[in-house]
């Protein structure tokens, strides 16, 4: 299974419309939507007119969607749930790979979602328990696991979550996908767990995660 990752897009419509196009040109079997649609209205669409474009643009494809919300997004939880791509607090099998997730982060700025380390915890111990009889298991959070190359911020601190820090290191999925820092875009390891951050879709940034019998591959594309 070759995995589409695109985050953080943040109303930047009109840039995210540039780079579909370029995906056409990727293999990729299903799109993980990390998180930060939108942030605040934008000339008269709201945060759910904005989910609602930027869905059906991923939609085109006509590959299988899912998602979890960001620090922004508290908001459009009813829109990830009617177009049938949610996953906070969810799992959902795609040929036989199980996805799982949970949205939203703390930050210093009092955004919409910000859950605690202890609903990130239980969050994701629900969602993984939907799933959890998958061969092939894929962790999907906005914020990224602490003290890892993932969660670093331009000062070099670690701001990520040890809540999900824990529960890679507890459930051992294949792969974990987040976003949120945007600086921190990349590739890492812990434990045997690849980690994923594919940094702003709007500055032409995505990832693409392939899961084969041989193991996990997984590299940042540039679409520019």
């Amino acid at each position: 299974m070759n995995i589409l990752v695109v985050s953080d897009i943040h109303n930047d419509i009109e840039n995210i419309m540039t780079y579909l196009d370029n995906i056409s040109k990727i293999d990729f079997d299903v799109i993980v939507c990390v998180g930060d649609f939108s942030d605040v209205g934008l000339r008269g669409f709201s945060p759910s007119d904005i989910t609602k474009l930027v869905i059906s643009e991923l939609k085109i494809f006509k590959k299988p969607v899912v998602a979890v919300p960001g620090n922004f997004d508290k908001e459009i939880l009813p829109i990830l749930e009617r177009e049938g791509v949610n996953i906070h607090g969810k799992g959902k099998v795609i040929n036989g790979v199980g996805f799982y997730g949970f949205g939203g982060a703390k930050t210093p700025f009092r955004t919409p979602l910000e859950p605690s380390e202890e609903e990130v915890r239980s969050g994701l111990q629900k969602a993984y328990d939907e799933i959890k009889d998958a061969k092939v298991k894929v962790q999907v959070t906005h914020n990224p696991p602490a003290r890892t190359l993932i969660d670093m911020v331009y000062t070099g601190a670690h701001v990520g979550s040890e809540a999900v820090r824990k529960f890679i290191e507890e459930k051992k999925p294949a792969v974990a996908i987040s976003s949120h820092i945007h600086e921190a875009r990349g590739v890492d390891d812990l434990g045997s767990t690849k980690l994923v951050n594919a940094g702003r879709f709007p500055e032409g940034y995505c990832g693409i995660v392939s899961i084969s019998d041989d193991g996990v591959n997984a590299k940042i594309i540039n679409l520019l």
